[in-house]
């Protein structure tokens, strides 16, 4: 049996212009999962990434902690859906930059409702696969790690929409089921998969060991 974590990219810049950038607290919570493997003596046989910006970056903050020199392949099926056009589709007007609780709460409900419709094939956000497409990039990540990585360790680091959508396809979840996996994931967050050339079977999902600590409580962040 081969192993596969998948890692959530680090806290990226949610309400800024360009979201698609880690903080500078993004890059310490990549910095200290590496660490906290490196300490423990894990290594991976391969890494896969989704080729946003922020998975390279999280990718970069790993490898930094940790002192590893991988070549990640790059899996453009992992990447992440876009929120603005998800929301977009069922609410056209712009939204306030989302700096309060409220706003914050505001958003995240678009981005539910929205999400449930796309899934259900109501509508079409632009520039967008269609969902069965999307899952289709996800699971053909699953496919290859089983394929070609028998008895392994590899690491995918990715966003939470494939993640949350490559465990509901594990468990065979409903979309909505889904959906509220993927509001609960973590930035950073390990989750694990067990594996066969046949099957994966879910060992952890959204764990943070690497920040199970007093003093890092701050770090713990959603979006």
């Amino acid at each position: 049996m081969g192993t596969l974590y998948l890692v959530r990219h680090g806290q990226a810049s949610f309400g800024a212009d360009d979201y698609d950038q880690l903080s500078e607290l993004g890059q310490r919570q990549g910095e200290q999962l590496g660490r906290h493997w490196a300490e423990r003596g894990l290594a991976f046989d391969a890494v896969i990434l989704g080729t946003l910006r922020r998975h390279r970056q999280t990718w970069d903050a790993i490898a930094s902690g940790a002192g590893w020199q991988h070549q990640p392949l790059a899996w453009p099926g992992l990447n992440e859906y876009d929120s603005e056009a998800v929301i977009r589709c069922i609410h056209n007007q712009p939204l306030a930059r989302p700096d309060t609780p409220e706003l914050y709460r505001h958003h995240f409900r678009l981005l539910r409702d929205g999400l449930a419709q796309w899934m259900a094939g109501t509508v079409s956000p632009r520039g967008m696969p269609s969902y069965p497409e999307f899952v289709a990039g996800v699971t053909s990540a699953l496919d290859h790690v089983r394929q070609q990585h028998h008895g392994q360790r590899v690491l995918i680091v990715s966003s939470g929409g494939p993640i949350a959508t490559a465990v509901g396809h594990v468990l065979g979840l409903s979309p909505e089921r889904t959906i509220d996996l993927n509001m609960r994931i973590r930035n950073s967050a390990v989750t694990e998969f067990q594996f066969s050339p046949k099957r994966h079977t879910l060992l952890t999902y959204n764990t943070l060991p690497h920040l199970d600590r007093p003093d890092l409580a701050d770090w713990i962040t959603y979006a």
